[in-house]
């Protein structure tokens, strides 16, 4: 039964048609998923109700959920918050598709753990890694100045924009060139 509200502002309950109606395979595979899904809002249901737009937010969420969800990948080896990345794709994902509710869940577990095992470790081994990190980042910088001062800064970016330019013949030239 499905609640519908006339002209008059009364509602009414009326059986769901066989539009409304899910085929017995999917109903059974939501009973036995063992993620809930929450009611999705007012908002995903107006933002569905025409095809375009449908279409339009399913390619936004995607786009932009892969990016984050990439990012976050990206992030696992290198310095940031590589799982938080992740879980935050895969929340934006999953607004629009049911295997990224269930991705979500396996991250957040794994990010309690991260959690718990980054409170218990030794602050002493925590400082250790901090400075191990900031020399790391010392070094990368004192090496990037001496390359720029070594092989001149303008001739480098000049170089290097004709060198972009080789590749992706719509970029402009440069200014005096």
């Amino acid at each position: 039964m499905v609640s519908e509200r006339s002209e008059s502002g009364t509602s009414a309950e009326v059986e769901a048609g066989p539009l409304l109606a899910l085929p017995e395979h999917r109903a059974d595979h939501r009973a036995s998923s063992h993620v809930r899904r929450r009611p999705r809002g007012r908002l995903h249901a107006r933002m569905h109700h025409n095809p375009a737009t449908a279409l339009a937010t399913k390619i936004g969420v995607t786009v932009v959920g892969s990016l984050v969800l990439l990012a976050g990948i990206i992030m696992l080896v290198t310095p940031g918050p590589g799982l938080v990345g992740i879980a935050v794709g895969l929340a934006i994902l999953s607004t629009e598709y049911d295997w990224a509710a269930r991705w979500l869940q396996v991250a957040r577990r794994k990010l309690a753990e991260a959690k718990e095992h980054a409170e218990q470790m030794d602050p002493a081994v925590r400082r250790r890694r901090i400075m191990l990190i900031g020399a790391v980042l010392v070094v990368v910088a004192c090496f990037g100045v001496w390359y720029v001062v070594t092989f001149d800064w303008p001739r480098l970016a000049v170089d290097g924009w004709g060198w972009a330019q080789s590749i992706a013949g719509w970029l402009p030239d440069l200014p005096g060139m």
